[in-house]
């Protein structure tokens, strides 16, 4: 591309130089012709009033020698009146050329050996009389080379420039679009962090830009589906502590064993998947006009589903406010999977026998999601809120909380842990409802009236 500039650039600068320089060099020739001729009736004009006054021989030869040299300068009287036809100086002009200027009575030139001849024919009284002027070649091209050579020069400069100016111009063009190439081939040999500096032409200015959020879309989506392999595999677990409790309940038999080391090996299979995946931040949309569910069918339905377990180990449930619908702009299916995060963690992470509540509060503009137990607490909120680390214990990967959070954050909400009215520990889903950044709430002493809603 750069090279096909600089011919491109070559070829038109050259065209256009040789279009201005050899008219301008003809014209040059011209000028330095007429000049030549112009100096040559100057000469001329000079022996004219000298005829007008005498015809004598002598007279009219120093007439001429003043004018010119013999060499450059004739006078052809005419005959008449018994006298002959005289020639003064050096004639070079044809007598056939001499005749015909004084018949017709106007200036010609004629070439001659070494030049030309001016013929300029003067009306006296005794007839025409032919006045010869040589103009030598030196002096119809005097100046002329030295014009040519200086058109040439500009000309080679000018050539030289433009084709500077292209080179350039074209590794100004060529080094932005070489990043570009190498940039793409990064990103396809998987190295996501490629990026092409946004500089060059407005055409590659913007080509990099789109490269770049190209790329920032490709980390994104990667992200994302890291994002959610851990988010499903954690999944995983729910299904995975009911099979673990039930294979706890099957007695001492070795298929009992069996089933109870493969449930725990498919856990740490689950675990690992979860800690190899790589921390990304994924981009929630936000649910479209209608979207949603509801929430107290869904905390019925997952309830349903865990007081099966709770029975079998003696647990207390309780349930409030799921006497009607609650709509909130959250995904069936990712509320079902925060609930069942939460409920979890209480069978994971409380003795047997330990009670649970889960209670809904629906506002004008917010719907809060209680979900507390009788068990020993988190003493760290924040630690257990962080992906990746979770309370400690084992087992713990802190992507249950982060699901839950997510979820919160993707309406506006937020996720706060803290005690509760049942000894143990608390943590509360605030939906909002209109999109709005939740008012952030102290410690849980604290009131927040919002609408028609009071939490304590």
């Amino acid at each position: 591309m750069r090279w096909a500039l600089v011919k491109v650039c070559l070829a038109v600068t050259t065209m256009v130089v040789v279009a201005f320089a050899v008219p301008l060099g003809l014209v040059v020739e011209e000028m330095a012709r007429d000049r030549a001729f112009t100096n040559a009736e100057r000469e001329a004009a000079v022996v004219v009033p000298a005829l007008s006054i005498t015809t004598d021989r002598d007279q009219l030869e120093r007439v001429v020698a003043a004018a010119g040299s013999d060499d450059g300068m004739a006078v052809h009287l005419p005959a008449g009146d018994g006298r002959a036809a005289v020639d003064l100086g050096r004639q070079r002009a044809a007598a056939a050329d001499v005749a015909a200027v004084r018949k017709l009575g106007r200036a010609s030139t004629t070439d001659v050996p070494g030049g030309s001849a001016l013929l300029q024919p003067v009306a006296l009284g005794l007839g025409t009389v032919v006045i010869e002027v040589y103009v030598p070649e030196s002096a119809m091209s005097n100046g002329v080379g030295t014009a040519w050579a200086v058109l040439a020069a500009v000309g080679v400069a000018l050539v030289v420039g433009s084709v500077a100016v292209a080179d350039r111009l074209g590794v100004r063009m060529v080094q932005p679009a070489r990043r570009l190439v190498e940039g793409a081939h990064e990103l396809g040999e998987g190295k996501l962090g490629a990026r092409v500096p946004e500089e060059g032409p407005s055409e590659l200015r913007l080509a990099a830009v789109a490269f770049n959020s190209m790329a920032d879309q490709v980390v994104q989506l990667l992200a994302n589906e890291r994002e959610l392999a851990a988010d499903l595999s954690h999944r995983l677990r729910t299904p995975l502590t009911v099979l673990r409790l039930n294979a706890a309940s099957l007695g001492d038999s070795p298929a009992a064993e069996q089933t109870r080391t493969a449930v725990a090996q498919l856990e740490r299979e689950v675990d690992t998947i979860i800690r190899t995946a790589r921390e990304a931040k994924p981009q929630t949309a936000a649910p479209g006009p209608g979207a949603g569910c509801d929430a107290a069918e869904v905390v019925r339905e997952r309830m349903a589903f865990w007081s099966a377990l709770a029975e079998d180990e003696g647990r207390k449930v309780r349930t409030a406010g799921v006497g009607r619908p609650v709509r909130v702009p959250v995904a069936r299916a990712d509320l079902a999977a925060a609930l069942d995060a939460l409920l979890g963690n209480v069978f994971r992470h409380t003795p047997e026998g330990t009670a649970f509540a889960v209670d809904v509060h629906n506002g004008d503009d917010a719907v809060i999601v209680l979900v507390s137990d009788a068990g020993p607490g988190i003493p760290d909120p924040e630690t257990a809120m962080a992906r990746g680390r979770g309370s400690g214990t084992a087992g713990s990967t802190g992507l249950g909380l982060d699901i839950v959070r997510r979820l919160a954050e993707s309406t506006g909400g937020d996720v706060r842990i803290g005690s509760s009215v049942l000894g143990g520990a608390e943590v509360r889903v605030w939906i909002q409802l209109d999109g709005r950044e939740p008012v952030r709430r102290g410690h849980r002493g604290s009131v927040r009236r919002r609408g028609r809603l009071a939490v304590r």
